[in-house]
């Protein structure tokens, strides 16, 4: 008997039919013998409704008391699903993340897991029953309740998944797959048959929201063997495994993430230790920095510009002001009206002349490039946020028309 680990997310629990359609996807699984561990977000809207709530009576609820309220959502999910699949004539129990044993660290809000203690999941598998897991929760060590932060309920499944070393973990989602792009604003996008750890982790680094990237990451660490898949169609989805294919593409998808701001701190001496100094304080403070260009110096001084989510710039922008003086420059050019737009690919390796190619088609375009950032699977450029929609187009036009 295998053992599979399957994962949906808030709208494909949505409401009433919805719970039923995925109980039978689920009771089809179980019949056919394999051991299933479910795993579901709260239904649609419920998280950003109990944010809603919380608003109503605090405008700055303690982070701990949030999480206890976020976490109600899912064991709604759980409980009313497994009501569903009782009606189906199985057998059937729903667990919370701290009756599972899901140990996380004390960050609330986006708590990393520590470990999974799988005692109440091999019993409950071993007495034949469908386990019905909340995602996106766990418990700390002082026994309060955490949350795992956005896509914290694929995480939950993955993490699941390694630790009961399941067959393979599903994550059922309202698309069918990865596409090249989003489908959505790329009509001609197409769906991948599979693509690689990885890739998949660049893409979802880099703005495609099919996978979190903290399950990718777990995933690609501890061997999991993932799928994406429709919880609507029943198509065949997209393979994320390790290694690469025969005949690798050289470009697998463009992504284009508009959560981005860009610090410049213009004039700053030109010697040993500026970058640490700015740069410490940031991460000192948790602040995420991307892409970091600084210029050649001119006589005695040089630049840096960087970049920063958009919910991090005004953290950024006060620590920098408060510094100013130790860091030594003499402007600070900030602008949030931009988007990077990435191409990633495994089959990049050894192929020259990819990044060259994106470069043409949006000189083709008349886009202006601002920065560019490289890796070996990936080159990402920040363009005006205007421009964005047709960069992504273009560039899917070059390397998939």
């Amino acid at each position: 008997m295998s053992l599979i680990v399957q994962k949906f997310g808030g709208t494909s629990v949505a409401d009433a039919e919805c719970i039923r359609r995925v109980a039978g996807i689920v009771a089809k699984t179980y019949r056919a013998g394999h051991g299933v561990v479910v795993v579901l977000s709260a239904q649609g809207d419920t998280t950003d409704e109990l944010i809603a709530k919380a608003r109503e009576v605090s405008r700055s609820p303690s982070p701990r008391e949030l999480d206890m309220l976020l976490s109600t959502g899912e064991q709604i999910s759980v409980a009313l699903f497994a009501m569903a699949v009782e009606t189906l004539g199985l057998p059937v129990v729903s667990l919370t993340g701290w009756q599972i044993g899901l140990k996380t660290d004390r960050n609330y809000g986006n708590a990393r897991i520590k470990k999974v203690e799988c005692e109440r999941l091999r019993v409950e598998l071993d007495r034949k029953n469908i386990v019905v897991v909340c995602g996106f929760q766990g418990v700390n060590r002082y026994d309060d309740v955490t949350t795992l932060g956005r896509g914290g309920s694929d995480t939950t499944a993955v993490a699941i998944a390694a630790a009961l070393k399941a067959d393979l973990c599903q994550i059922y989602t309202d698309v069918d797959g990865v596409y090249t792009t989003d489908p959505r604003s790329v009509p001609e996008a197409r769906k991948l048959d599979e693509i690689t750890y990885d890739e998949m982790l660049e893409l979802s680094s880099l703005g495609a929201r099919v996978l979190h990237n903290r399950s990718v990451e777990m995933a690609k660490r501890y061997h999991v063997p993932l799928e994406v898949i429709s919880s609507f169609t029943g198509q065949p989805g997209t393979q994320v495994k390790e290694g690469l294919k025969v005949e690798q593409l050289n470009v697998s998808g463009v992504t284009r993430d508009d959560n981005v701001a860009r610090i410049a701190l213009v004039g700053l001496d030109d010697m040993p230790g500026k970058a640490f100094r700015i740069f410490s304080l940031l991460a000192a403070k948790k602040i995420n920095v991307d892409v970091i260009l600084q210029s050649i110096g001119r006589g005695d001084t040089k630049d840096i510009s960087f970049t920063v989510p958009k919910q991090m710039l005004n953290a950024a922008r006060a620590i920098l002001e408060e510094h100013r003086d130790a860091i030594g420059y003499t402007d600070m050019v900030i602008s949030d009206e931009i988007s990077k737009v990435s191409i990633v690919g495994a089959g990049m390796v050894g192929n020259a002349g990819v990044a060259a190619e994106m470069f043409e088609a949006l000189a083709a375009a008349n886009i202006n490039i601002q920065m560019i950032s490289t890796s070996e699977i990936k080159v990402s450029v920040l363009i005006d946020a205007r421009d964005a929609k047709q960069a992504v187009q273009v560039i899917h036009d070059k390397f998939f028309g």
